[in-house]
């Protein structure tokens, strides 16, 4: 099963990539994971990737589009993978169908984990850090022992600035400005399957596997 898996930050995204993976014994590719591959293993392409991100510049679509060409040869993606984080733009999802169109293969679903952005903010607004040991915390998910008291070392946590309510709302906001197209364009292709987010973990995952039942059989 091939498979981009959607969702805004704070949607729970990470947490269903990995279940998914487990269960359906398919590797989760991110962005990230991909460039800190290619960097590392010195390809052609990790060489140039490394060159733009050590200038603080974008890497071109050209060479994202070859990197992702090569990861989704290698031999454990040959009975399928989830994409996380990319594409982020149309004429990168257009180049990934061409990639696909090699392979005789195509996108099952994209797989986009709907939350309302209100909740979203109070998910990303409500987390507290250790300044001192790096511990995450949350007010209402995942408090510490004593309020505002870091477990491990005793420090006062803090909230970072970019997880203050008004920053959270302006990121939010950029993401589904950069988001929508790329929804617009699966939509009418026919693969977006959009999954209610703002539920409990394990129902999120039951609706999901729900949807990838079908394909495994």
């Amino acid at each position: 099963m091939d498979l981009i898996l959607m969702g805004l930050p704070g949607a729970g995204k990470g947490t269903q990539a990995s279940t998914i993976s487990e269960k359906y014994h398919i590797p989760h590719i991110s962005t990230g994971d991909m460039f800190r591959a290619a960097i590392k293993n010195a390809t052609e392409l990790g060489v140039q990737a490394k060159r733009y991100l050590d200038a603080g510049e974008l890497v071109p679509d050209e060479v994202t589009v070859g990197i992702v060409r090569e990861r989704l040869a290698e031999d454990d993606c040959a009975k399928g993978f989830l994409l996380d984080g990319f594409p982020r733009t149309i004429p990168q999802a257009e180049a990934l169908e061409d990639i696909l169109a090699d392979y005789n293969r195509s996108i099952d679903y994209v797989i986009n984990i709907e939350v309302p952005k209100e909740t979203l903010v109070k998910r990303l607004a409500g987390r507290r850090v250790s300044p001192t040991s790096g511990e995450t915390y949350h007010v209402d998910f995942n408090p510490p022992k004593v309020d505002g008291i870091c477990d491990v070392d005793g420090s006062e946590l803090i909230q970072r600035d970019d997880d203050k309510p008004e920053m959270v709302e302006k990121r939010l906001d950029v993401n589904i400005e950069q988001t929508q197209p790329l929804i617009d364009f699966y939509n009418q292709k026919g693969y977006l399957r959009n999954i209610d987010g703002d539920q409990k973990i394990e129902r999120v995952h039951e609706d999901i596997d729900q949807l990838l039942e079908g394909l495994h059989a």
